[in-house]
């Protein structure tokens, strides 16, 4: 009863707040001497993944949908060019190249693509340098001031409360486990970051360089100088103009030899309809907001099958978060995801999108397995992360396509508890034990692993280590020898795992789509019908489906990174700490990744 009634609660609000999505925008031919400019807002998180049907799967735009409108322009005969307005979105390297490259197809037809910001970062930056002109106000500010990697650590506030954590490892790059049982970063923890900042740093400046046509030197100079006034930032080349917005228009206008500029804002959205007068009128708005669908024909055409494997990798059901955006990767809702695509007989191909830190090492191998017994061509697009258990699930593909700035690798395992007893005798509460068996209380957290208990563990890591790197030396065909010099739980850029073998090339999704259609025949450039999986589960699902007893953990996870990750990103990679000691107290072995990487 609750559940229901906060949901309705819910509803009600969103009704008042949001308008109901509709048709999609008509733009109107626009008279002689007028030039037309489509405007889009850059901002959010841009989850990747189907999008909850009805009124909340359009709250928060996902990846592919942003893409689309801009690529829309490409071949809309009644824009001449696009406005980007950039409001700091919250994305990483993958998914700002894959901004970039949607824009260099517009560009690609002779229309140029305008960018402004109030302000910005690097990755803001970095977007918006692929555009023809950019622009700031004269008050901004340009915070290009470098990639910068930091790492938050738990072991003395253990110690102050009294909480142990014990942990074991695979690999000595493999270090997940560091942030609870170290002040600092190991030397082997050290030397990987500062190769992954190296390789970071390198990226930004090598696009920055190209796009507004610097030397390296330059760029790293004007680094060192940041952050930049607006005015500055013009005078070292970085900026076309100082404008506010209607500023811009004005030059956009004047630059179409002064014919009058028409802005399409939210050029490629959904309009809204808002008639919701009488009974039909309340029942169309009650289908929107509860995600209710009319039943569509299955279509008997060819497709491709676009799983999207994204979030934190646990056993059971995935979540998702339709306010926030948060997902978690469930290993039963991928596994019938996998094997719904491989049944299908109009499913010619699957490529798998993964952006995932790992998590479960069995959660993982289960997905995985699913994969291996797929008969169609099986094609990975990684995105802004693809670790451990995120590169589990992905080293048996036919190809695996990265980012330059992806990070993956962490082929390693890590294992342990928190040792809770001298917290408990701080507060003066015992524990009195009977036991039968030598290791009866490895999974207890009121002691630290004994020396037989340790011993046991190990071994189990060990073996679940030597399962993962066969496996991924037989998925890369690779010896094993090499493939395990290259493992130990290292982590490496997209561009660093191609020159080792880890990946097999460079590119984005549309990319891995291109190269997959012509492994079925077809052009590269090819239309076909793209099936994106899993499902997306509407409120109404949600609302009347099993009780989750996790569910509340997780909202509340989602609602917390979602407001640190608004305060500053960096914050949010205290909750992922959390969410693995989570994971770690139901399952005795992860694949996860070390750290999260920040580049601003």
């Amino acid at each position: 009863m609750p559940r229901c009634f906060w949901a309705l609660i819910c509803l009600a609000v969103t009704v008042a707040v949001f308008p109901v999505p509709g048709a999609y925008a008509q733009e109107k031919d626009a008279p002689a001497g007028t030039v037309t400019f489509g405007e889009i807002d850059i901002k959010g998180s841009y989850a990747e993944g189907a999008t909850a049907p009805g009124l909340f799967g359009e709250l928060s735009e996902n990846l592919d949908t942003a893409l689309g409108r801009i690529e829309k322009a490409a071949s809309d005969d009644k824009v001449d060019g696009l406005i980007l307005k950039i409001h700091s979105p919250t994305i990483g390297w993958a998914k700002m190249n894959a901004f970039r490259k949607s824009i260099a197809r517009v560009q690609a037809k002779g229309k140029k693509v305008y960018a402004w910001m109030a302000d910005g970062s690097n990755i803001d930056y970095a977007l918006a340098s692929a555009c023809d002109d950019v622009s700031m106000p004269q008050p901004g500010t340009l915070m290009l001031v470098g990639v910068r990697a930091e790492v938050t650590f738990y072991k003395k506030l253990f110690d102050m409360i009294g909480v142990k954590a014990d942990m074991l490892r695979v690999g000595e790059f493999k270090s997940a486990a560091e942030t609870y049982t170290r002040s600092e970063m190991s030397p082997e923890f050290r030397q990987e970051m500062e190769e992954i900042v190296d390789d970071r740093y390198e990226q930004l400046v090598e696009t920055l360089a190209k796009a507004r046509k610097l030397t390296p030197e330059k760029v790293k100079s004007i680094i060192d100088e940041a952050p930049l006034t607006a005015q500055q930032a013009q005078k070292l080349g970085l900026l076309d103009r100082l404008a506010y917005e209607d500023d811009l228009e004005a030059a956009i206008s004047k630059a179409h030899a002064g014919k009058t500029l028409k802005v399409v804002k939210k050029y490629g959205k959904k309009k809204t309809d808002t008639d919701f007068s009488g009974l039909a009128g309340m029942m169309k708005m009650m289908e929107m907001l509860m995600g209710v669908e009319q039943p569509k024909r299955k279509s008997k055409e060819p497709k491709i099958a676009v799983i999207y494997a994204s979030g934190m990798i646990t056993t059971g059901k995935s979540s998702a978060d339709f306010l926030s955006g948060e997902s978690s990767m469930g290993s039963d809702t991928m596994v019938k995801a996998i094997r719904d695509a491989n049944k299908d007989a109009t499913v010619k191909a699957i490529v798998l999108r993964v952006d995932s830190p790992g998590g479960s090492a069995l959660a993982s191998d289960l997905i995985w397995h699913e994969l291996e017994l797929v008969q169609k061509p099986f094609v990975v697009s990684m995105g802004d992360v693809a670790g451990s258990g995120g590169y589990y699930i992905a080293m048996g593909a036919k190809r695996i396509f990265a980012d330059p700035g992806t990070i993956t690798g962490s082929i390693g395992v890590v294992g342990g508890k928190l040792a809770l007893n001298g917290m408990f005798g701080k507060v003066g509460i015992t524990t009195d034990v009977i036991s039968r068996g030598k290791n009866s209380g490895i999974l207890s957290m009121t002691h630290s692993f004994s020396d037989t208990e340790r011993d046991s563990m190990q071994r189990l890591l060990n073996d679940i280590y030597e399962q993962f790197t066969t496996k991924a030396a037989k998925g890369r065909k690779m010896e094993h020898e090499k493939l395990e010099k290259l493992a130990r739980g290292r982590v490496y850029t997209g561009r660093a795992a191609l020159k080792i073998g880890l990946v097999d090339e460079l590119g984005t999704l549309d990319d891995a789509l291109a190269y997959t259609k012509q492994q079925i025949g077809l052009a590269a450039d090819a239309k076909i019908e793209l099936l994106n999986l899993p499902k997306a589960t509407s409120p109404l699902e949600s609302l009347l489906g099993p009780i989750d007893p996790n569910a509340d953990a997780r909202a509340a996870q989602a609602a917390v990174r979602s407001l640190l990750r608004e305060i500053s990103p960096e914050l949010e990679q205290n909750v992922q700490a959390l969410q693995v000691l989570q994971i770690l107290s139901r399952e005795r072995s992860l694949t996860v990744m070390p750290f999260r990487l920040v580049v601003k």
